[in-house]
């Protein structure tokens, strides 16, 4: 197994102690916030160096390529879960942002089914870093950063929407078509 499926494996290992960390005691142990918003941050880190890693030394496997975005779902949505637990995130934004990876999940089904590949945008890109910035500013509870924290988050939602609608418009061939 290479390096990049290594640091995608490690992340997925680093979800049950995010969310232990994030979750003790109600989340209100400051101390355990903050050692959660480090294992999400190492995580997170482990997103972009595995990827870098694979590109630069043609490292770019199927396991890869299927096991990377799911990492990053888990990561990101088992945070967004978490946050509805401890009443800092309404549930319809958590329940937008998953709708949005189940429905670019079905696409890449299909997409598979026939032969197809489809890359992540640059919107997506986009949307994934604001919503990890986000959850790092919801942990962190910074009381002067608190509008930077609502607007991250109003950012994440908006990019999650207009990557769905962006992604939908470039692939809607494959679910009318069956391929590009």
């Amino acid at each position: 197994m290479n390096l990049p499926n290594k640091l995608t494996i490690l992340r997925v290992i680093m979800i049950p102690f995010f969310v232990v960390l994030l979750l003790y005691d109600g989340g209100s142990q400051a101390s355990l916030r903050l050692a959660a918003a480090v294992v999400f941050i190492l995580a997170s880190l482990t997103d972009l160096l595995d990827g870098k890693i694979a590109r630069k030394y043609n490292l770019v496997t199927n396991f890869g390529k299927f096991m990377d975005p799911l990492a990053d779902k888990l990561l990101v949505c088992s945070a967004l879960i978490c946050l509805i637990e401890l009443g800092q995130l309404p549930a319809w934004m958590v329940i937008v942002i998953i709708s949005r990876e189940f429905i670019i999940s079905g696409f890449r089904l299909v997409a598979s089914d026939n032969g197809v590949v489809i890359a992540a945008s640059y919107w997506g890109k986009f949307k994934t870093t604001f919503q990890m910035i986000s959850v790092i500013l919801l942990i962190l509870q910074i009381p002067q950063l608190a509008l930077v924290t609502d607007i991250c988050v109003w950012a994440a939602l908006i990019l999650t929407v207009v990557s769905l609608v962006d992604y939908i418009a470039k692939n809607h061939k494959i679910l009318t078509e069956g391929s590009l």
